[in-house]
């Protein structure tokens, strides 16, 4: 995907040139380090005319609007009418205060700005003050462009939805138009049944290649019966065929009843595999649990865990996230590896049985909606801990570094939905960002 930051520093020729041109190469300095693609102007632009010219030249997917000094309004009113585009206001500290001359007078500009972009369409925007070498500058700048190009991205997103949520289940459940018009993305719906049935069709030897990638990536799978294997296999295969085939990026699955009562072999190992061959799998048909944990996967550039809150340790300042049976394999503990066992109530595999690895840096993310049924983000950052599987299914022990039990009793009191991701890394500022491009409001944590 092709992404292109777009800078745009204005000013006038009236205030103290000097100052402006040093800030406007320490700017370039600054946006190159966040992103070395970024398109910047080979001087200031310094009228309307200068400004048309280089608006000509550029077809952005971010814009990064700067004061290098006051400018009118009629300078962001140009920018506006041309790009609808994810735009980061950056104004400039002042850089000398001496009792003369005002040097670039950036922030009144700033106002200008903001005020013309609220008027204009009261299009979101998000904001920054400081000189260029600050840390709030480069880390807005940086979560700024990650963010975009997340937005971005999105627009070329297919997701599946395989089956219908379980009754109870409806907060997985979205509406295809819906996730076009608000997020980009396309969605696809196909019944479990299908897939079923596609995996019956097979015969064992077309689908070995599959059945050896689960061995190679898994431990313990010879001891699930064998019929249950080629079961495995066979739905293994269908899936992914049917992933290839039809472009999906993110899929959400319907995993009980069908697969244990329709098929006899649950789907959890193949959602974990899945996950591990980069397409983000989501279990009992959650569409914005799956369209959560490939935003995640996009910023960790590795799977992601997807599970429940199950429990709170006050002591440990941690609360462990569970599921049935369906992490990504890459997740596991180094010294059991990915552990093959049996689903925790059906009692048939293979399905997951195993604690992730610990890492020192992670983000709890969740896309939510509201009563009444606007989006929301949940997102908090910790630490993923050294522990073992606490459950029988897979499990990851996050140390929050906001209060847990205060986090737990805001999240459940806000009604957030039982499903979250952990990602690897710290992606907070991001979401935030992203949250922001979107309108949405953000329970950080």
């Amino acid at each position: 995907m092709n992404f292109t930051p777009v800078y745009v520093p204005v000013g006038v020729p009236t205030f103290h040139l000097e100052s402006a041109q040093d800030q406007f190469e320490r700017s370039i300095q600054a946006l190159k380090a966040a992103d070395e693609h970024f398109v910047c102007p080979e001087k200031m632009l310094l009228s309307i005319d200068d400004l048309r010219a280089y608006l000509d030249s550029v077809q952005p997917d971010l814009i990064v609007f700067q004061n290098l000094t006051f400018a009118n309004a009629a300078y962001m009113a140009e920018v506006l009418r041309r790009f609808d585009c994810p735009l980061l206001l950056w104004t400039l500290r002042e850089p000398v205060i001496d009792g003369g001359r005002l040097r670039l007078n950036s922030l009144t500009g700033a106002y200008s700005a903001a005020n013309t972009l609220r008027a204009f369409d009261d299009r979101a925007f998000s904001y920054v003050f400081g000189a260029p070498e600050e840390e709030e500058v480069t880390k807005a700048v940086a979560s700024m462009v990650q963010a975009a190009r997340l937005k971005k991205a999105m627009r070329s997103l297919k997701m599946a939805a395989i089956g219908h949520t379980p009754q109870g289940f409806g907060f997985g459940r979205a509406l295809d138009q819906e996730l076009m018009s608000v997020f980009g993305v396309e969605l696809e719906s196909i019944e479990a049944r299908e897939l079923i049935d596609q995996a019956k069709a097979y015969t064992d030897e077309e689908c070995r290649e599959y059945l050896d990638r689960t061995e190679a990536m898994t431990c313990g799978l010879d001891k699930t019966p064998e019929h249950n294997r080629l079961d495995h296999s066979r739905l293994y295969r269908a899936y992914t065929e049917y992933v290839r085939s039809h472009g999906i990026g993110a899929v959400a699955s319907r995993c009980w009843p069908d697969f244990f009562t329709a098929f006899g072999t649950p789907v959890c190992t193949v959602l974990s595999l899945m996950n591990d061959d980069g397409v983000a799998a989501a279990c009992e048909a959650d569409i914005y649990g799956a369209l959560s944990m490939w935003l995640g996967m996009q910023l960790s550039h590795e799977p992601v865990f997807f599970g429940d809150p199950v429990s709170l340790d006050e002591g440990e300042n941690t609360v462990t996230f569970w599921h049935c049976g369906a992490a990504a394999c890459g997740l596991a503990r180094k010294d059991t590896g990915a552990e093959i066992g049996v689903h925790p109530n059906r009692r048939i595999g293979p399905a997951m049985n195993f604690g992730c690895e610990a890492f020192p840096e992670a983000t709890i993310f969740r896309i939510g909606r509201e009563p009444d049924g606007s989006f929301r983000f949940f997102v908090a950052e910790g630490e993923a801990l050294d522990k073992p599987r606490q459950f029988i299914g897979t499990s990851v022990v996050v140390r929050t570094d906001a209060n847990a039990r205060a986090l737990v009793e805001r999240s459940v009191e806000a009604g957030f939905e039982p499903h979250f991701v952990v990602i690897r890394g710290r992606h907070a500022d991001t979401l935030s960002a992203l949250a922001e491009l979107f309108r949405f409001p953000v329970y950080r944590f």
